[in-house]
């Protein structure tokens, strides 16, 4: 990957936290410029995403900064190596482009906790359930496209050891996929099974439920590999979607993700309640 092709999600999280390690120690670019030997617009491109760094530049950032952790210190090397990581779905082609921020975050985490009010999550679709989607509002071969790409983001899935996916689903989404009985009973019997899988856990969030959270959209949250926290969410919108890194926002959805588990169904109990509405949908 040339610098053209930055800023990727990659360059901009390794940037904003070299930008924030920069701040914490009351360090202007221009001082850091001068430690490392280089311009002041090297170190803005940086920070901006725009340009990648050399792991002994990023070595000397870190002593600079008087960063001790080895396991962050390990973690941003790692990032830093990463910006230039050439992903699967660079081949995808345009349509693809719009989704890469989120296709980066979802390869680059341990687990993923999503809630999803009005629809079953992409991971866990069949096939016909996200033609289905994609066909009643795309041309075809737009949909062919974007059917593949969900269809190869659900192989994270088979990573037992390396990635787990959580999911609060509103119960309402499971009334509303549209479709043929069968294509319906379908898509519900793959979500009960995906449900039972070690590294995958799936909730319901019945119509009944009480809480005090404030009413919102579908939102992720991501805890990248090696890591024991989580470092970021994603608000989902109708044209794409927000990247949130700053702790007192990601901890806001993170409390908000504590009280939508504990008044959603155990995960057993949405099994049943899901194996009611494949009953309902006569299979």
């Amino acid at each position: 990957m040339d610098q053209r092709s930055l800023p990727t999600m990659r360059s901009k999280r390794l940037g904003s936290e070299l930008r924030r390690l920069r701040t914490e120690r009351n360090l202007t670019v221009s001082e850091v410029a001068k430690r490392l030997g280089c311009g002041q617009p090297k170190v803005s491109q940086i920070e901006n995403g725009n340009r990648g760094i050399r792991l002994g530049d990023l070595t000397a950032l870190l002593d600079l900064y008087e960063v001790a952790d080895d396991r962050y210190r390990r973690r941003l090397g790692k990032l830093a190596a990463d910006v230039r990581k050439v992903d699967w779905w660079t081949s995808q082609g345009p349509l693809v482009d719009a989704l890469r921020d989120y296709l980066m975050l979802e390869s680059d985490s341990g687990l993923v906790r999503v809630y999803e009010p009005t629809l079953v999550p992409g991971m866990l679709q069949t096939e016909a359930y996200m033609r289905q989607l994609f066909a009643s509002r795309l041309p075809e071969d737009q949909v062919n496209a974007l059917v593949e790409t969900r269809l190869k983001r659900k192989e994270l899935l088979d990573d037992h050891l390396g990635f787990r996916l959580r999911a609060v689903v509103d119960e309402p989404a499971l009334h509303r996929i549209a479709g043929p009985r069968a294509m319906v009973a379908e898509q519900l019997r793959y979500l009960e099974q995906v449900g039972r899988r070690p590294n995958v856990t799936v909730q319901v969030l019945p119509l009944k439920a009480r809480f005090v959270v404030d009413q919102f959209g579908s939102f992720s949250l991501f805890t990248f590999r090696g890591e024991s926290s989580i470092d970021v969410a994603w608000l989902e919108y109708l044209t794409g979607g927000t990247l949130l890194e700053q702790a007192r926002d990601v901890q806001a959805y993170a409390c908000a993700w504590e009280e939508l588990t504990a008044v959603a169904l155990s995960p057993s109990d949405s099994r049943q309640l899901i194996r009611a509405l494949i009953e309902e949908n006569g299979s």
